[in-house]
């Protein structure tokens, strides 16, 4: 008799259930997070012959030894395990257990709603990591970045002489002069001469920047401050600039990845630069290497947030905004509909009468994204490259001279 077991996961200790074909509890038990734990588990799993595993995650070392198990694993968003807990409990309690009871009666009659996890490669396991990471960095490097401002704009404005306060360039100043005391006597030629060691290779001259430095207005901060909010600019510059390193590295790292994954040649086209990588990087990576993930065009739409959510009642109906979808999917996705409707004809058309219907700006990149992802589904699907010649909208609208 086939069983089915749910697992709530936990950073230190598992909680697992085992149920029969009736939804019965056959096996209930706490399981350290650690290898004799996991290994036990797996052997308990499979002498109990059970066939399917739902948990709260896709992925994970958890995940990894349930499929090598040779266990079908179905990832349960949380928020589908909370709306099932009153299918089995109307006092509306909540326990560690009764969560690995419910996930293991969602694994018994539930699993043709569910996603099952299908592993991917480790070229794509590896490029997923990567862009997650280097996503993850970013985001810090923004937070510090902004802070750093903050700082110079409350007692040294003229510092920010360069486009980004966290350049390497700009970086390299604020660790030479990171007050105005430090900037006093800094002339054309001094500054110049710095410059050039620092390989800078921007448009203005040591009298603009100068001039831009000159030009803004002086704070009036005390000795006691001054000596305060120099020794916080030196942190966040210390903080900042091996995480910019590091942000670069992952940059070239990636760029390596991606250049050998067998799915790099489906989006290229739609990338002008040739030198374009993190977008195409993140959608290979988001999207994975199982094509039964999205068994349609408008599964990925969804995944990806561009498609509306419907909400009707009586005589009301709205579309609302997508909230609950793959965020990095989405970004890339985005990003993706904003570039292309700086150059491809077609996807500048239909951004550009999504506008004229009176759609905002992100509302019209998510129709045209929704647009793309007719178009790019089947190119995913059948694993070929977008070719312009075969995209028949696009050609119509040539032919009628668009």
């Amino acid at each position: 008799m086939e069983k089915f077991a749910g697992i709530d996961w936990a950073a230190e200790e598992h909680a697992a259930c085992v149920v029969d074909a009736d939804g019965m509890r056959v096996r209930e038990r706490l399981v350290d997070h650690s290898e004799a734990g996991i290994a036990e588990l797996c052997r308990e799993l499979v002498d109990l012959e059970v066939c399917r595993a739902a948990i709260e995650r896709p992925d994970g070392i958890l995940v990894d030894r349930l499929l090598e198990a040779g266990i079908a694993v179905i990832a349960v968003h949380p928020n589908q395990t909370k709306a099932a807990r009153d299918r089995y409990s109307v006092a509306r309690g909540k326990s560690d257990r009764f969560d690995a009871f419910v996930l293991a009666e969602l694994a018994r009659t539930d699993a043709h709603r569910l996603r099952a996890i299908r592993p991917d490669s480790d070229a794509t396991r590896a490029l997923r990591t990567l862009t997650r990471t280097r996503q993850d960095l970013v985001g810090t490097r923004v937070e510090l970045a902004n802070q750093l401002r903050a700082q110079l704009q409350a007692f040294w404005p003229g510092a920010l002489i360069f486009r980004d306060v966290d350049s390497s360039i700009s970086l390299a100043f604020l660790r030479r002069c990171p007050s105005p005391a430090d900037a006093k006597g800094l002339g054309p030629g001094r500054l110049g001469a710095w410059l050039a060691r620092q390989g800078y290779s921007g448009s203005k001259s040591p009298e603009e920047l100068l001039g831009r430095m000159r030009s803004a207005p002086a704070g009036r901060a005390g000795d006691a401050e001054a000596f305060a909010r120099r020794a916080a600019v030196l942190a966040l510059v210390a903080a900042l600039e091996p995480i910019v390193a590091q942000v670069r590295e992952l940059t070239s790292q990636i760029r390596a990845a991606f250049a050998n994954h067998p799915d790099a040649a489906i989006f290229a086209p739609l990338f002008r630069d040739p030198k374009t990588v993190i977008c195409p990087a993140t959608l290979v990576a988001e999207l994975g290497d199982s094509r039964e993930r999205y068994p349609t065009e408008g599964a990925l739409a969804a995944d990806a947030g561009m498609s509306p959510i419907a909400v009707e009642s009586g005589k009301r109906r709205a579309a609302c905004f997508r909230r609950a979808c793959d965020k990095r999917l989405r970004d890339s996705w985005s990003t993706l509909a904003d570039s292309t409707r700086k150059w491809h004809p077609w996807a500048s058309k239909v951004y550009s009468d999504a506008i004229a219907r009176g759609q905002d700006h992100p509302h019209a990149l998510r129709t045209l994204g929704r647009a793309w992802a007719r178009v790019l589904w089947r190119c995913w699907r059948d694993e070929v490259p977008y070719d312009p010649a075969k995209h028949g909208n696009f050609v119509r609208l040539q032919a009628v001279g668009g």
